[in-house]
């Protein structure tokens, strides 16, 4: 009989407030706050201080879990998340769901941005690629290539027509949307450009590099609009034809350390510029009025400097110097003038980002959110005066790695440590119950009935910890050095303590009513201590309380009776320190695992080595056997937790979701569930299920996935010379080709074939029943019922929207003709004209050359000019008039109601105002071509 054995899946992760990989932002309506939190993206009420949502990839593929890269909150509730894979995910944040995936990426997504619509989506990744998305139709569009490293911000221009681009490659690149090439690269920045912004009224774009100054553009577009920008970079007639952007001034930053984040408020009087460090600045924003006084002021300044100068060199000279201001008399007005530094936000640790609040709070002029890097977030209220911290979120984990999880007797509780706290929390919900401030802890115990617990820290003492109050009673003062080790005796009050100063201790605890007072107290009294040679790493107990092992810093383990402290075995054949050990129920073995990656399996007997394992690709940080069997679980700082049968020698499962180091691990005592602690700040619990599980499947399947992992290598040749992207930018597809776009290719390669077989079989079947051979035709039911052109059909619908054209890229020229030839028959259908225009599309585009000279394509491609004009007209006109209806209705809506299109009429006024100075503009330029022309004549 082959052995089945029950699988373990990831349940839950808590722990974690906000991570480092990403920014955070908040939603549309200001109220709740997306931070990333590893693979999850948490949504937060802010007033009410919780966690509402944790909008999580469904646990469908066991892969190793990744972590999200960026956030871009749309205007409406939808809500995009990029990943370390290149994937982008466009999330419902009131339902919570996750509403399409979009792959086109092949490096990590570092900046997504919506336009203000927000039907288009931008993402920027680390493969220099820029991807414009269709969110409503969720495909890819196209893609932008020009930059030579990672794309580090993007900005929608001109209601979305246009986009700017800055990249590690020190350039700012300006793309035209519409005809989807780039239109200027804007230069002089002397190192790489980490981000950019631009405020709501399109005044000036400010990008921030590791120079000491920012750096300031005007837009073109505002002059042509007619705005009154006169007073910001002087006579348009001086700007280039194709320029879009022109630098405006520079403005002085006060931290050295390069900048990581620049930011508009949405009403734009504010700018904040978030430093690699602990430090934002905040600009104020003048008006123009402001702004000519303080140009004039500087140029009065500059007057009296060189009037001066002049009278010095006149002394000296015995003539005259006489200076000149700007442009005359006339002050020109420079970013100087216009952004003024209003405050610098000091948080206590290095800030990771930044996100301003859409609505403007009563008395200030706005609110700031910070991430910090030691998984904090904190909001900050910003008015003239300075700025001033209204809240943090810190209580739900820890602000350091994880070092120990203890779990209590009946796993109802669940004991952390970490550098100066110590928490609480429940197993089953992810709930912190008590949060205590403490030293830093490197083990804990939690003492029978759940009222007390054991920490032992770095300096050396022992903190006894209430855990009803959530306080720490006392410090007794254990060890010499830090105590690195705390095991349970069994059946006794007391436990064994392993310490760095080489001592080996044996400890009794009792519960003592306090004189005077009505509390009981816990003390502990040091009963025995045994010196080693060497420092001591971990202690184990056996379950019968006969031996101990201790493991010492000398890469040995020595084994002693409990009892009479005398030696009993050692164990030794480790290249490295061992770093933690278990004994297992029955007491047989005793596994140790090892900083030389090896996990060591021991009879306890004997103390003859059963199997050296070569278990993970980094130190093996922690080891346990699950209650009452040889099956044990093992973490390294390989970042995985693997599942081993002690017996046979062998992997079961390897279980991947941390995102760093894995410090520690506890095992329930039914084995129903683990708990891993991390250096990411996260502790994650594993749950058994009902699924059983066989060694030769999973073996198989870690095959197929390495198959997998290999995928680009194999479609690409990696020794083959990569194009050179062009200086000026070039356009490519969206998609990328990845297993799922084989498989659907495959998919529509079969049916296909079967339609082909049907149609044969129908047409026999004519041919009889023409010779008179009455016979009822039956049809494949692997069909379903379907025509063969349907079935087709049918196959090809299933195709995700984004991966169409990488799916029908992989089509052979002979499936792809026979495509091509059920396209006529498909155009009848309303719903499918969308579809069937797209695969034309590529189909005609990547099979053209073969397509023009084969000669049975000639009346099929005739056929479908004359049908697909028709077909797309009709459509047009159908959408055309239904937003022309609806643009009435909202019309009608916000005449008569004040309620629910409150806005609607008064942003209607605003951009028919606009549209009418926009003509206007377009027709004064005309009239003035044609007067030009006249007078040349």
């Amino acid at each position: 009989m082959v052995k089945a054995y029950l699988r373990y899946e990831p349940a839950a992760a808590f722990g974690v407030i906000v991570s480092v990989e990403s920014n955070i932002t908040y939603d549309s309506s200001g109220k709740f706050l997306l931070a990333p939190a590893l693979e999850k993206v948490g949504v937060w009420h802010v007033r009410q201080g919780l966690c509402t949502k944790n909008l999580a990839p469904s646990p469908a593929s066991r892969g190793p879990s990744l972590a999200v890269t960026s956030i871009a909150s749309s205007p409406s509730s939808m809500i995009a998340s990029g990943y370390a894979d290149g994937s982008i995910r466009i999330w419902d944040s009131e339902k919570g769901t996750c509403e399409t995936t979009l792959n086109g990426h092949k490096g990590a997504v570092t900046v997504l941005r919506y336009n203000k619509l927000g039907s288009l989506l931008a993402s920027g990744s680390r493969d220099n690629d820029i991807i414009l998305w269709d969110v409503v139709g969720e495909t890819g569009l196209y893609r932008l290539r020009g930059h030579r490293d990672q794309v580090t911000d993007l900005v929608f221009l001109d209601s979305g027509k246009k986009l700017v681009s800055s990249s590690k490659d020190k350039f700012l690149r300006v793309w035209d949307l519409e005809t989807q090439h780039c239109m200027q690269i804007v230069s002089g920045h002397h190192s790489e450009i980490w981000s950019i912004d631009i405020d709501p009224e399109e005044r000036f774009l400010v990008s921030g590099s590791a120079d000491v100054e920012l750096r300031c553009y005007a837009l073109k577009h505002d002059l042509v609009d007619g705005q009154p920008v006169s007073w910001i970079n002087g006579d348009s007639s001086t700007q280039n034809k194709w320029e879009v952007l022109k630098l405006f001034g520079e403005i002085r930053r006060q931290s050295k350390d390069r900048v990581s984040t620049v930011k508009f408020n949405k009403s734009g009087n504010l700018l904040a510029c978030q430093v690699a460090g602990k430090t934002v600045e905040i600009f104020s924003i003048l008006d123009e009025a402001k702004s000519k006084r303080k140009a004039k002021r500087r140029l009065h300044r500059k007057k009296e400097k060189e009037a001066a100068k002049g009278a010095a060199e006149v002394m000296e000279n015995g003539d005259t110097n006489h200076g000149t201001g700007e442009d005359g008399n006339i002050p020109l007005v420079t970013a100087v003038d216009v952004f003024k530094l209003l405050h610098i936000v000091r948080a206590s640790k290095k800030i990771c980002s930044i996100s301003f609040c859409p609505m403007t709070p009563k008395n200030f002029l706005a609110t700031l959110a910070l991430s910090l890097n030691n998984n904090l977030l904190e909001f900050y209220s910003i008015d003239s005066s300075g700025a001033t911290r209204s809240l943090s979120f810190e209580l739900q984990g820890h602000r350091s790695d994880v070092r120990s999880v203890t779990l209590s007797s009946d796993n109802s509780l669940l004991m952390s440590t970490s550098h100066n706290a110590v928490k609480i929390w429940n197993p089953s919900t992810g709930s912190c119950l008590r949060t205590v401030d403490s030293g830093y802890g490197l083990c804990g115990l939690i003492i029978p009935q759940n009222k007390y617990a054991l920490v032992g820290t770095k300096e050396g003492t022992l903190e006894i910890i209430d855990m009803g109050s959530g306080t720490c009673l006392e410090a007794v003062e254990a060890h010499g050095g830090s105590v690195c080790s705390i095991a349970a005796l069994p059946n006794e009050n007391g436990f064994v303590t392993g310490s760095a100063d080489h001592d080996v201790k044996f400890w009794e605890y009792r519960i003592k009513q306090q004189s005077g007072q009505d509390t009981k107290h816990l003390t502990v009294s040091n009963v025995r201590t045994m010196k080693m040679n060497d420092d001591v790493l971990v202690v184990a107990v056996s379950p019968d309380a006969k031996y101990i092992a201790v493991a010492l810093l000398d890469c040995t383990v020595k084994v002693f009776f409990v009892d009479s402290l005398k030696f009993f075995l050692s164990l030794y054949g480790h290249k490295l320190p061992v770093l933690c050990m278990d004994i297992s129920s029955d007491g047989d073995l005793i596994v140790t695992g090892s900083a030389d990656k090896n996990l060591k399996i021991w009879g306890l007997d004997f103390g003859d080595c059963h199997k050296s394992i070569f278990a993970h690709a980094d130190s093996v940080m922690g080891v346990q056997f699950v209650h009452n069997t040889h099956y044990m679980f093992s973490v390294g700082k390989d970042r995985l937790v693997k599942y081993w049968d002690a017996d046979k020698f062998e992997l079961l499962l390897t279980l991947e979701g941390h995102h760093a180091d894995v410090w520690c691990l506890a095992v329930s005592n039914r084995g129903d569930f683990i708990i891993t602690g991390s250096h990411d700040r996260s502790i994650r619990r594993w749950d058994r299920t009902e699924e059983p599980f066989f060694i030769e499947e999973e073996k198989e399947k870690r095959l197929e996935e390495m198959f997998e992992s290999d995928l680009d290598n194999a479609f690409e040749n990696r020794y083959a010379t990569k194009e050179e992207v062009p200086e000026e930018g070039a356009v490519a597809l969206a998609g990328k080709k990845t297993q799922e776009t084989l498989t659907e290719t495959d998919l529509i390669i079969d049916a296909l074939d079967l339609a082909e077989v049907e149609l044969k079989r129908i047409a026999e079947h004519e041919d009889e029943r023409n010779r008179g051979k009455v016979t009822e035709f039956q049809p494949n039911v692997i069909m379903l019922g379907h025509s063969p052109s349907d079935y087709v059909l049918r196959a090809l619908s299933n195709v995700h929207t984004n991966d169409l054209e990488q799916t029908l890229l992989a089509l052979p020229f002979s499936d792809a003709l026979k495509l091509i030839s059920y396209l006529k028959d498909w155009t009848s259908n309303p719903d499918k004209v969308e579809l069937i225009c797209r695969v034309a599309t590529v189909l005609l585009q990547t099979h053209h050359n073969q397509l023009v000279t084969t000669p049975a394509a000639r009346p099929v491609l005739t056929v479908l000019k004359s049908i697909l004009y028709a077909r797309v007209k009709e459509c047009k006109d159908t959408l055309g008039f239904n937003l022309a209806a609806m643009d009435h209705i909202k019309q009608l809506m916000a005449s008569r109601s004040d309620a629910l299109f409150r806005d609607a009429k008064s942003k209607l006024l605003q951009i028919r105002a606009q549209h009418s100075k926009r003509l206007d503009a377009r027709l004064e330029t005309k009239e003035e071509k044609r007067k030009k022309k006249k007078q040349k004549k």
